[in-house]
């Protein structure tokens, strides 16, 4: 993220602080950050219905201060500069397939594999299920309409994540008896 373009930077931070899709980060405006409840409104998305995405206090401050003093009905990730020849698009806004050749050119300097946008959002979607967050939650968070894609994509992180989540938050019953067994010492070997 270092080596990319300020503006492109801010877009990559948006992707993994709301796993939103591409052209969602593209249409959305200043207004769909709701500061005081902390959520991002993708009014548009590939489904057709709209959702609110949940971000974490690290995200809230990171909209707050791409959005403060900005008229609510600005969008909300813009260019620093566009050259446009033919392509058509909302002046100041992200192209259709702009990304693409920031993200080709972000890898190569830092000398990272090749990679997509889109994997920003797998990155994000990873990262929650990676947590023990259950599926039905990250299928909300992704706009999914419901856990299959989710867990089509995402499953094989899920007995990981479970088996974390379970030794952390299970309740500790106190149950067990001291141990009595001293381990041997194994010397002259």
């Amino acid at each position: 993220m270092n080596v990319c373009p300020p503006d492109f930077r801010r877009l990559v931070h948006g992707a993994l602080y709301t796993g939103a899709r591409y052209g969602e980060l593209c249409r959305l405006i200043v207004g769909d950050f709701n500061a005081s409840n902390g959520t991002v409104f993708i009014a548009i998305s590939k489904s057709g219905k709209s959702r609110h995405i949940v971000m974490t206090d690290e995200a809230q401050e990171f909209f707050t201060s791409i959005t403060a003093g900005r008229s609510s009905d600005e969008l909300m990730f813009v260019r620093d500069v566009v050259e446009r020849r033919k392509r058509l698009g909302v002046a100041g806004g992200w192209g259709a397939s702009d990304q693409t050749r920031f993200m080709v050119l972000a890898c190569k300097a830092g000398k990272v594999a090749k990679a997509s946008f889109h994997e920003l959002r797998h990155t994000y979607a990873s990262g929650l299920v990676n947590a023990g967050l259950p599926m039905a939650y990250v299928a909300a968070q992704l706009g999914h309409t419901d856990t299959r894609m989710t867990e089509k994509h995402y499953g094989h992180l899920a007995p990981t994540a479970l088996a974390e989540a379970v030794r952390k938050l299970a309740p500790k019953l106190g149950l067990g008896e001291a141990i009595k067994v001293v381990p041997l010492k194994i010397t002259g070997a």
